[in-house]
C-alpha cells in the first residue's frame, strides 16, 4: 500500500541549547565525580526524558534542600535559585553547584546592578515559573514588580517612577515582550533597559525559524515539556504567524494522527529542552505513516558553549 506524500520543514536550529546541554553535563560530571546519589533542586531542564534518564543514573530530584542531606553534592537547577536557597546551602556547609544558565545569571547581575543604584525592578515574565522566582529572589521583597501582560503595566505602582529598570525571562515571546516593553516606555518614559535584550539566542532562534517555518505549512509539531516556557512560547508563535495547527507533544506518541489525517504538510521542531532522541523518534514516527521529503528551515547556526564549572571539570 502507497503511502501519502508529506513535506517534512525540518527547523534549524532546534532542541537543547547550550545552557540546558551544560546544566546536563553537570549532573551526569557530579556523578562521576562523587558518585551516586547526587541531589538536584528542581528538574535540572523542563524535559521529562531527560530527568528519567538522570534519575536513571543517580540523580535525586527535590524541590525543597531540606529534602538533601548536607553530606551529599546538590546542584541548582539551570533556571536559577533565588538568593536564599544558596545561603540555606552555604549555611549548611554543603557541597553545591550552579547549573542555572549564565544568560538567567546575566539577568541576575543587572537586577542586582540596578538595585545598587536606588533603582526598583519591573520582571518581565510568568508568575510561579523557576526562572522568575529565582531571579526575583536575588533581591529584596517588593524590589521585583512582576508584569505577565500589556494590561499589568496599568496595575503596579513602583515607589518611585522616575527610579525604574525593567528586565524578563529569557524564555518569552519576542513580540509579547516587545509590547510589554512598549507600554512600560509609554507609562514611565525614565524607565531603563538592558543594553541588551534578555530574551535569550535560543529562544529567539527557535521562534524565527518557526515563523519562517509557517510561510510555507500551516501545521506544527513542537517537542517539549508542558512545563518548557519556551516550548509553549513555540507554539504560541506558530498559531500567531498563521498556523491552524499547532500542537506541543512530549514524543512520538502523543501525535494526534486524527488531526493529521489530511495535511500535506508539516513543521516540525523542538524547545530548548528538548534532546535528539525524541526528534528522532518523530521523524521515525513520521515515516512509517508517510513517503516523506524533508526540507531543512535554516534560519541562524548556533556555535556557542558554555563551560562547566572548575569544580567539575578536575573531576577526580
Amino acid at each position: 500500500m502507497l503511502k501519502p506524500k508529506l513535506k517534512l520543514y525540518l527547523a534549524a536550529p532546534r532542541g537543547f541549547c547550550a545552557g540546558v546541554d551544560r546544566a546536563i553535563k553537570m549532573v551526569e560530571l557530579a556523578i562521576q565525580k562523587w558518585g551516586a546519589p547526587i541531589y538536584v533542586r528542581h528538574e535540572i531542564v523542563h524535559n521529562k526524558f531527560v530527568v528519567d534518564q538522570l534519575r536513571s543514573k543517580g540523580a535525586i530530584f527535590i524541590e525543597d534542600l531540606k529534602d538533601c542531606p548536607s553530606d551529599r553534592p546538590v546542584i541548582f537547577s539551570a533556571h536559577g535559585v533565588p538568593k536564599s536557597v544558596e545561603k540555606e546551602a552555604f549555611d549548611r556547609k554543603m557541597i553545591y553547584i550552579d547549573a542555572t544558565c549564565p544568560l538567567v545569571s546575566k539577568v541576575h547581575n543587572e537586577a542586582q546592578r540596578h538595585f545598587s543604584n536606588d533603582r526598583q525592578m519591573v520582571m518581565i515574565g510568568h508568575a510561579g515559573h523557576p526562572e522568575t522566582i529565582g531571579t526575583m529572589g536575588q533581591l529584596p521583597a517588593g524590589e521585583v514588580l512582576l508584569v505577565e501582560t500589556v494590561s499589568d503595566v496599568q496595575k503596579i505602582e513602583p515607589r518611585d517612577e522616575k527610579l525604574l529598570a525593567f528586565i524578563t525571562q529569557t524564555t518569552l515571546s519576542v513580540d509579547d515582550t516587545i509590547e510589554i516593553i512598549t507600554a512600560l516606555k509609554k507609562r514611565f518614559p525614565n524607565i531603563i533597559g538592558p543594553h541588551k535584550e534578555d530574551i535569550c539566542y535560543a529562544t529567539t532562534n527557535r521562534q524565527t525559524a518557526v515563523k519562517v517555518m509557517s510561510t510555507k505549512t500551516k501545521t506544527m509539531l513542537v517537542i517539549g515539556a508542558p512545563n518548557s516556557s519556551n516550548s509553549n512560547r513555540l507554539v504560541e508563535v506558530g498559531l500567531k504567524a498563521g498556523c491552524s495547527y499547532a500542537c506541543l507533544i512530549q514524543r512520538a506518541t502523543e501525535i494526534d494522527w486524527v488531526a493529521l489525517k489530511d495535511v500535506s504538510s508539516i513543521g516540525l521542531t523542538a524547545g530548548a529542552s528538548a534532546p535528539d532522541e525524541l526528534i528522532n523518534e518523530v521523524i521515525a514516527a513520521l515515516k512509517d505513516r508517510y513517503d516523506i521529503t524533508v526540507e531543512l528551515v535554516e534560519t541562524a547556526i548556533e556555535n556557542i558553549e558554555f563551560k562547566v564549572p572548575k569544580i567539575l571539570r578536575e573531576v577526580s
